[in-house]
């Protein structure tokens, strides 16, 4: 069994930047590609971005060249810088595996772009 806290977000102004966190236990950090995910009002829930066990990256289009994705595989932890955000980045933003496991669902981190 294994747990998945995320942090970071908050209220930002469109241009904006915010970084977030997501504190693994070591047994899911140690053996998974992570990912960031996405769910905005009224919207199915979208993987934002990926990344595996050794450093490699892949985003979804619509984040491409403004959010990059790392991981501190010491910390047991997995950040997501966003840049230039806009308000349709608006949404509550989750960590899990990839693929994603229903059992790692945690309660995400609203992030609120203002335009």
């Amino acid at each position: 069994q294994g747990q998945l806290v995320e942090s970071g977000g908050g209220l930002v102004q469109a241009g904006g930047s915010l970084r977030l966190s997501c504190a693994a236990s070591g047994s899911i950090f140690s053996i998974n590609a992570m990912g960031w995910y996405r769910q905005a009002p009224a919207k199915q829930r979208e993987l934002v971005a990926r990344i595996t066990r050794g450093g490699s990256t892949n985003y979804a289009d619509s984040v491409k060249g403004r959010f990059t994705i790392s991981r501190d595989n010491a910390k047991n932890t997995v950040y997501l810088q966003m840049n230039s955000l806009k308000p349709e980045d608006t949404a509550v933003y989750y960590c899990n595996i990839f693929p994603a496991m229903n059992r790692y669902w945690g309660q995400g981190t609203q992030v609120t772009v203002s335009s």
